[in-house]
């Protein structure tokens, strides 16, 4: 079974790995094809296109945007075109919020001692600095045993360096993909600890503003639930999709491809995908 990913993060969010080492781990893992799905940003889909060129490995533009509906909620989308000018510019809006809130965590850790410059940060990690980056700093000087425990205990919401970002309408991040020419779809579905009528509610919520698909095959879905999101996709003629939402080092017992070792994508899925596409 030709098998592919996607729901992958780059450097050019929070992942871990450079788009042309994703595009090698792929090829290594026997992936047909592979989703670029980074954080409100489609900064990483060139390099790893760039990088699978001659390989015969496929490379989908996409992206994953945060939003909320009764708590977080994130929305991917499969196919965007990258040089939208309305989602540009929904993009720069989410950059410029995300380089004040880093800079407000500076500020904050600044104020505990630890001699921490939000250049420095970039001239270190790029221009995109996310959370792993500020837990490796923590953990750097002590505060944390590792990038997951600095994460729980300083960066979660809630804890003492977790600054709240602006979010689009989840309708609004629909619209934003389709105006793009994508297709979206509703990341993790069982992340967000609905009960089965809440769930349904969020599709039906969704999918009267264009919802296409639903990520049905996830790293932290168990079996049965991956069952029944297929189950849910038919039901509701949505189109299926999965991933192993891939971050490298930053979540090390996921692997690319496989997950936990259940995820396992059929190409037949994008085939599908590609049908909406056109």
């Amino acid at each position: 079974m030709k098998r592919i990913d996607l729901h992958i993060h780059t450097v050019a969010s929070d992942g871990m790995e450079t788009p042309a080492q994703i595009v090698a781990r792929a090829r290594e893992e026997g992936l047909a094809a592979i989703a670029i799905t980074d954080h409100d940003t489609v900064d990483g889909f060139q390099a790893a296109y760039n990088a699978a060129q001659g390989t015969g490995l496929e490379v989908v533009p996409g992206i994953e945007l945060g939003t909320a509906y009764k708590g977080t909620l994130h929305i991917l989308g499969y196919y965007i075109d990258l040089e939208n000018r309305e989602l540009k510019q929904e993009l720069q809006g989410i950059v410029e919020d995300r380089d004040e809130r880093n800079e407000k965590t500076v500020a904050l850790m600044q104020q505990n001692g630890i001699p921490l410059r939000y250049e420095d940060m970039k001239v270190r990690f790029g221009s995109v600095v996310g959370k792993p980056h500020f837990a490796e700093i923590l953990v750097e000087f002590g505060f944390a045993e590792d990038i997951q425990d600095a994460i729980s205990r300083f960066l979660q919401k809630g804890r003492k360096y977790w600054i709240p970002r602006k979010t689009l309408a989840p309708e609004r991040c629909i619209e934003l993909i389709l105006k793009a020419g994508g297709i979206p779809v509703i990341a993790h579905p069982f992340e967000y600890k609905y009960e089965n009528k809440s769930l349904a509610e969020l599709i039906e919520f969704c999918m009267a503003h264009g919802l296409k698909g639903l990520e049905c095959r996830h790293s932290n879905h168990s079996p049965g639930q991956m069952a029944y999101l297929q189950l849910l996709a038919d039901e509701y003629g949505l189109v299926k999709t999965g991933g192993s939402d891939y971050h490298g080092s930053f979540k090390p017992d996921i692997r690319l491809g496989t997950g936990r070792g259940l995820v396992n994508v059929p190409y037949s899925w994008l085939e599908e995908l590609k049908k909406l596409r056109k």
